[in-house]
């Protein structure tokens, strides 16, 4: 029986969603906790990786385990055994043909950030952000974004089947209590993806940059030349991801 799962997670104290030789995981986790409760050793399939650092509200992935449980009972238990940062949010039957990765039409991502000089409270959560930033000229930046365009110079992924094409449906902003949340909304997103974005972002805020510098970089046809400004995983959260029904 295939099972999709739903889970929501702190990634400060791991090294990432996927399993690492003699590291934490939250993929490992999971599988630990599973395991036991279906006394089979069970295997999960994320929607994609998160980074060290990073945080989710909504990744989900699938698994599949012989013999058909109470769902709700295994939730209730799974969180139960698991530490306070990791909760699973939902599971539920799915068709066999149902993939976390392949089976995704679209993820969407936020990227959390404070215009301050120190904020221990928060550092574990938002990027404290210690220059003066232009939020309109990045508003501007960001919508260079926006559209399908070849992203290669924006990633660190080595090769890519779709040439690096990905498209890009919106990037929004909204600001409450001080700390700005970039929206960001696509049909998939390569690895460092939107950390090298916003981090490109916040160079063109700070004055660092122009705009050019974005417009040079992206669709480009030349020789790649990956951009150094990557921004810190503890603000960014994956928030959704999206399967047509």
């Amino acid at each position: 029986m295939r099972v999709m799962g739903v889970v929501s997670y702190k990634g400060t104290h791991y090294s990432g969603w996927a399993k690492q030789p003699n590291e934490s995981s939250i993929q490992e986790e999971i599988e630990k906790v599973l395991s036991q409760l279906y006394d089979e050793k069970i295997s999960i399939y994320g929607s994609g990786r998160t980074d060290r650092g990073v945080h989710a509200l909504g990744q989900t992935f699938h698994y599949d385990a012989s013999g058909k449980k109470s769902l709700q009972k295994i939730k209730i238990s799974a969180n139960l055994m698991l530490n306070d940062e990791i909760n699973i949010i939902s599971l539920k039957y799915v068709n066999d043909d149902f993939h976390a990765r392949y089976s995704a039409t679209s993820k969407e991502y936020e990227y959390k950030f404070e215009l301050a000089s120190k904020d221990p409270l928060n550092c574990d959560l938002v990027y404290v952000c210690p220059y003066h930033l232009d939020i309109k000229l990045m508003k501007e930046a960001a919508s260079l974004f926006v559209g399908t365009h070849n992203f290669m110079n924006f990633t660190s992924k080595e090769e890519d089947e779709n040439n690096f094409i990905r498209t890009i449906t919106s990037i929004k902003f909204s600001e409450k209590d001080g700390i700005y949340t970039i929206h960001f909304k696509g049909d998939g997103f390569m690895r460092y993806m939107i950390r090298y974005l916003v981090g490109t972002l916040i160079e063109v805020a700070r004055g660092k940059i122009p705009l050019s510098f974005i417009k040079e970089r992206l669709d480009s046809d030349g020789e790649r030349c990956i951009i150094s400004y990557k921004a810190q995983p503890q603000g960014l959260y994956l928030k959704k991801v999206c399967y047509y029904r």
